[in-house]
């Protein structure tokens, strides 16, 4: 009931609110002819004591009175053109008053009725917080809350940062993380979601605190896929071709039959066998052995300059031959590696056009993309 008595005075206020405008709008005005009127008619008066005292012929108070009264005539037909015109706005107005008072409450009414749920009972936060029910947002609230009131529950930040991580609140992940390790002590799955998080908030890269965090979840488990897999890329992000290459076959080793991670896994390996066939230089957007001279002796600066020189020549040979898998796979990492992380997601989503989703190259593209954390603009494996 308390719903409904609100409704009706919002409502009313509203109503009062569009209406006292056009009540001010339709107030009497003095009609531009009716001061013209009252001098004729003080001009007639004034005429017919002229005539009783003499002070003017019979014949010339006859003339005047003929021309004062045309006069008189033409005001008063004026006015009542002004005065009709008034009318009709007024009548206007009196429409858009009652439409505003009765219409315009009905037709809300009617489509609440229509559209909305007036017999849901009310649900107040305490309520929504107390039954979340499949809401994801509600149930981070609530922990939330509950971290709030109890920061040294461990437990509450071991199970909200796996959630932050999938929701993209990768800050708060790495902060959640990093509060449960410290609470309830070290694990690999602990230090592995940490070094994952770590590794997405730099944008792809493997830093040197994500692999600190991945070498001592590999000594509590030497068995955790998860940071083999990134010390791997790890290992290939500083050129270390040799090492990176082990890793990822090693890996490829010990993991099941149809592991989720395998195809990415082979997909390093491909890039990095010896065997496989590079070209250099320019046909690549690989250095060759000259741009590499050239580059020791640049500044930061001009070595960065010449980087992005050779990734948009990359991206021009792309868009003139889409059918090059491994350019399109080393335009996203080198776009990543540049902090461009929406000219990666464009060369992604171009890539996936080239090598649709369905296709084994499209699958690699796509699991590029979730290593870097790239959004394949809603590709579907």
């Amino acid at each position: 009931m308390l719903f409904w008595i609100l409704v009706a005075i919002l409502t009313a206020a509203v109503a009062v609110a569009l209406v006292l405008p056009l009540m001010r709008a339709v107030a009497p005005l003095s009609s531009p002819h009716s001061h013209d009127i009252e001098v004729y008619r003080d001009q007639l008066g004034e005429l017919a004591r002229d005539r009783e005292a003499g002070l003017i012929s019979d014949e010339d108070a006859e003339t005047a009175r003929a021309e004062i009264g045309r006069r008189l005539i033409a005001a008063n037909a004026a006015d009542a053109s002004t005065t009709e015109s008034a009318s009709g706005r007024l009548g206007a107005t009196r429409l858009a008053q009652a439409f505003i008072l009765l219409c315009l409450p009905a037709v809300g009414l009617c489509l609440y009725l229509a559209t909305g749920s007036p017999g849901v009972p009310a649900q107040p936060l305490a309520a929504r917080l107390a039954n979340p029910g499949d809401d994801i947002n509600i149930l981070i609230a609530k922990a939330e809350n509950h971290l709030a009131r109890n920061p040294d529950d461990g437990a509450g930040w071991d199970l909200l940062a796996p959630i932050y991580m999938r929701n993209g609140r990768v800050d708060d992940a790495v902060a959640a993380y990093d509060r449960a390790i410290r609470l309830l002590g070290p694990t690999a799955a602990r230090f592995g979601g940490y070094a994952e998080a770590l590794i997405v908030q730099s944008g792809g890269l493997v830093t040197a605190a994500a692999q600190d965090a991945l070498k001592k979840a590999l000594s509590l488990d030497p068995n955790d896929p998860r940071s083999e897999f990134y010390l791997a890329l790890g290992l290939k992000q500083e050129g270390k071709r040799g090492d990176a290459l082990a890793a990822f076959r090693k890996l490829a080793d010990t993991s099941p039959a149809g592991a989720p991670w395998l195809p990415l896994v082979n997909q390093h390996i491909a890039e990095l066998s010896p065997d496989k066939p590079v070209a250099g230089g320019a046909a690549s957007g690989n250095p060759t052995s000259e741009d590499i001279a050239a580059a020791e002796g640049m500044s930061a600066g001009d070595r960065q300059e010449m980087i992005r020189g050779m990734v948009d020549g990359l991206a021009g040979r792309l868009k003139e031959n889409p059918d090059n898998f491994e350019g399109w796979m080393r335009l996203v990492r080198a776009y990543v590696v540049l902090d461009q992380r929406d000219k990666a997601e464009n060369a992604l989503r171009d890539g996936l056009q080239a090598f649709p989703a369905s296709g084994d190259e499209g699958q690699q593209l796509l699991a590029l993309g979730r290593e870097l954390g790239i959004d394949g603009g809603g590709a579907r494996e």
